[in-house]
């Protein structure tokens, strides 16, 4: 069978080797390509490829999804990093010091497990522990923060602190009581005042147990904003440590998606759209587009239900515009950059 690449969609199986215009070796027969392979024949100008047949079912209506699994060693990691840190919430709680080796032996076999995971928005949101939301956060926070700093092209060292620092940016909230942290009503100005300041308990904390001063200060400042609307000490742009930029995308993004006492979740594409919009002005905005550009991939082969009633599998992202990718609707392809009165409600992850 025998295809233009933009009909490529994620577990399409190539029967015959792909080679460049001039003739580089770019995928073997027998690859089951990913959105990762489908953007690079793009790139690489390829026009058309082979594939197995994959049969001929219509998309006529947005299913549930295939449950994206971690394997068992990814699931092992995820709850050895939870429940580090339900450990050194305790030890603080105790009026103990937290230890470097205690971190870190519960958060890099975790990272060291999914270094090679390329549907991150999948598999983040198969992860979901029964514990408290603030550990399953600090974990994301800390994923997120690694995956982040990698596709910034830091150093595997310096990426593992960044991931650290996400990691323990919120263990200043083992210094407020849980009646506040866990209140499913609006808070009150008094108790919103008491939780800003996990912010300088965090620092204190690291501070004091690690003397490490870049760790303390992501803690302290995971919540300033460039334009100085954040807290505690109003910080803006250049002020602010890059690290603590990098932990506030994560920290904002994993809030989002995440269920809380208060707040449901929203849909992915909402969320990317709310993070867009902050980076102009709130969060980083160089920082933000890398976030954004790496996630947006992973939607390739997902399921959409658009404004207009109909319902299409994205095929091809648009980089000029991460929210109008190329949709395939029974066999027809459609560019939403061109569609100024259709955009996309919901995606099925």
């Amino acid at each position: 069978m025998r295809i233009h690449v933009l009909q490529l969609i994620v577990g399409d199986k190539l029967i015959s080797d792909s080679y460049n215009m001039v003739g580089l070796h770019l995928l073997s027969s027998g690859t089951v390509v990913d959105a990762g392979d489908i953007l690079m024949l793009n790139r690489h100008n390829v026009d058309y490829v082979d594939i197995q047949p994959r049969g001929s079912e219509a998309i006529n209506e947005l299913d549930e999804p295939t449950v994206r699994h971690a394997n068992n060693t990814q699931l092992l990691t995820f709850n050895g990093a939870i429940s580090g840190i339900k450990d050194l919430f305790s030890v603080v709680e105790n009026g103990g010091s937290i230890q470097n080796e205690t971190i870190e032996s519960a958060f890099n076999p975790m990272i060291q497990s999914f270094q090679e995971e390329k549907d991150v928005v999948s598999l983040l949101l198969s992860l979901n522990s029964k514990d408290d939301y603030t550990y399953q956060h600090s974990v994301q926070v800390g994923m997120l923060s690694y995956y982040i700093a990698k596709w910034m092209k830091k150093s595997e060292k310096e990426a593992l602190q960044i991931g650290k620092a996400g990691y323990l940016h919120d263990i200043g909230k083992s210094k407020i009581h849980s009646d506040i942290l866990h209140k499913p009503s609006k808070l009150t100005n008094d108790e919103y005042s008491e939780i800003q300041k996990h912010t300088i308990y965090g620092y204190e904390i690291i501070k004091n147990s690690l003397n490490d001063n870049t760790l303390a200060l992501v803690a302290l400042e995971h919540h300033e904003r460039m334009d100085g609307t954040g807290y505690p000490l109003r910080k803006k742009s250049t002020e602010i440590h890059s690290y603590s930029l990098i932990i506030a995308v994560a920290d904002v993004y994993s809030a989002m998606i995440c269920n809380r006492v208060y707040q449901q979740k929203r849909d992915l594409l909402v969320v990317l759209k709310e993070l867009h919009r902050m980076s102009f002005g709130q969060l980083d905005p160089k920082i933000t587009q890398i976030f954004i550009r790496n996630m947006i991939p992973n939607f390739i082969g997902k399921k959409v239900s658009l404004s207009d009633g109909r319902v299409g599998t994205i095929v091809m992202t648009n980089p000029t515009d991460f929210f109008r990718p190329l949709i395939n609707i029974n066999n027809q392809f459609f560019d939403l950059s061109q569609l100024g009165d259709v955009e996309i409600t919901k995606i099925a992850i």
